[in-house]
């Protein structure tokens, strides 16, 4: 894992506003791309983008020109395209452009923009829409915007389409595609890339598209990969066939560096604002991007304003609570859980995937499976009253203290049952049980449920006294599917508090 910069200086070292204005760097700290581009449909993007109102900076200009090379024969060199930058520097706008080239002047058939956050789709589906609105000429070639749930999308008079797609390990499957875009790439797990990857396949001369941010830990395992080939090229000068990559981040000091290093960059310094933000000037400001730092301290600015990503190695870098081995071990595809049954809930501190859960006994073992794993969590209570009724579970667990305790009031008058709500010394016990089951090989899945995977891939520990539980923050991936397993494991043998039952008054009269 790249390290993160050492905290050097308790002050920025330049926080007043500068005498002239400043601009970011216009061209990424990394980038490489395939050889053999004679032509770019590029600058049809950025000429259609400035048609429609979009004003592209120099550095997304620059983007498409490269990553829409084509060779001799009129087809990508770059079939797969990453760009990674800090927040707030006008990806979306490059989205935007490349979506409205393939729709409207490229011949792409289908177009497919998936994100890891569904709201972050809706959000460029509101921004493609207006601009489209805002162009009579463009206006007239659609045939719908359409806005049914599951369906989200524009249509073309002449066939063409753009599809909105949710992100996971179902979503693509049946499209083919001619452009597929990835965006939130720093959150891309290899279900999501199962589903949606394959289908350019078939399409003679197709793109795939990975926007995102820096790597924040097990959950950019697809952008570490393409980052990796592209730190690949430049270190033996041999091109990648097929990456056209571009990264605007620092190369920060490391814990070796001496005090007076002069060949890493420094979190707090005005140059390293500038390599890595390449909006500064136009949107973003020198003075309150840098005093951001204050709030978030050293690790967190370097990455969210910096650059500066954590990302995972396939060879051992993650899996470094429960082994790759040990996990995959246990996996039994024919295996099922005999009741009685517990179920568990649990969501993610900001809400944007909730995982139900349940265990039952497999003779000797213990069967834990992941029920669902959805984004968001309106969706929640209608499908537990649905596994309630069709299983009958001895009981429902719910951390109280943990972003789900919302859903127990609710669930309890739904359900009519009591849930069981394990104190912090449970949640410990439940970890440790849970941990003591993998080793000592007394704990069963079914193997090939990726969210389940994806989360022990990247799972940490949080002291709790002398014991530990399941980090919930800091981890950069939805932990919610190893929280519910490991909570229903538990409710198989908690005790369970019957709910009194109300009896009717009465009074006796001589």
């Amino acid at each position: 894992m790249t390290s993160l910069a050492s905290e050097r200086s308790a002050a920025p070292r330049s926080s007043a506003a500068p005498a002239e204005p400043l601009y970011g760097a216009q061209r990424p700290r990394i980038e490489t791309s395939p050889p053999g581009a004679v032509s770019t449909a590029g600058q049809e993007a950025i000429d259609l983008a400035a048609k429609v109102g979009l004003k592209l900076d120099p550095w997304q200009q620059h983007v498409l020109r490269v990553a829409m090379g084509e060779n001799e024969l009129g087809d990508w060199v770059a079939s797969d395209v990453a760009v990674n930058l800090p927040r707030q520097n006008g990806k979306g706008a490059l989205i935007e452009a490349r979506v409205l080239w393939g729709l409207f002047i490229g011949g792409e058939k289908q177009i497919l923009l998936s994100a890891h956050e569904f709201k972050t789709v809706l959000n460029a589906r509101d921004r493609i829409e207006g601009l489209i609105k805002g162009c009579p000429d463009l206006l007239k070639r659609v045939k719908a915007f359409v806005r049914t749930v599951g369906r989200e999308g524009i249509l073309l008079h002449d066939g063409r389409e753009l599809r909105y797609i949710a992100r996971s390990s179902g979503s693509g499957r049946g499209f083919t595609a001619s452009c597929v875009i990835f965006d939130e790439c720093m959150v891309l797990d290899d279900a999501a890339m199962a589903a949606l990857a394959p289908t350019t396949d078939a399409v003679p001369n197709s793109q795939l598209w990975y926007l995102g941010s820096a790597g924040i830990g097990a959950a950019s395992l697809q952008l570490g990969r393409l980052r990796k080939r592209s730190l690949a090229v430049l270190e033996s000068g041999a091109p990648d066939p097929t990456l056209a990559y571009f990264e605007w981040s620092i190369d920060p000091h490391v814990k070796e560096c001496g005090s007076g290093c002069d060949q890493h960059d420094e979190v707090d310094s005005v140059e390293s604002l500038l390599k890595s933000n390449p909006a500064v000037g136009y949107r973003l400001q020198v003075e309150k991007s840098m005093n951001r730092r204050l709030t978030l301290g050293n690790a967190l600015y370097a990455r969210e304003r910096l650059g500066v990503g954590d990302y995972p190695d396939e060879d051992g870098d993650s899996w470094t609570v429960i082994g790759k081995d040990a996990w995959e071990a246990l996996a039994d595809g024919s295996s099922q859980a005999e009741g009685p049954y517990a179920f568990a809930i649990d969501t993610t501190p900001e809400r944007s995937y909730t995982s139900i859960c349940v265990a039952g006994r497999n003779g000797a073992a213990v069967h834990v499976e992941v029920i669902e794993n959805r984004p968001g969590t309106q969706w929640v209570l209608d499908r537990a009253a649905e596994l309630h009724e069709r299983w009958k579970p001895r009981c429902w667990v719910i951390d109280p203290s943990s972003p789900a305790g919302s859903f127990i009031k609710e669930l309890e008058e739904r359900l009519d049952v009591e849930v069981v709500k394990p104190r912090a010394r449970d949640v410990a016990q439940a970890t440790g049980q849970f941990y003591d089951a993998v080793v000592s090989q007394q704990l069963v899945h079914i193997g090939g449920q990726a969210p389940l995977s994806i989360a022990l891939a990247g799972a940490r520990k949080r002291d709790l006294g002398e014991a530990w539980a399941w980090a919930r923050r800091g981890v950069g991936i939805d932990i919610s599917p190893l929280v519910g397993v490991t909570l229903a494991r538990w409710g198989l043998s908690a005790e369970i508090e019957e709910k009194p039952v109300e009896v009717e008054p009465w009074v006796a009269y001589d």
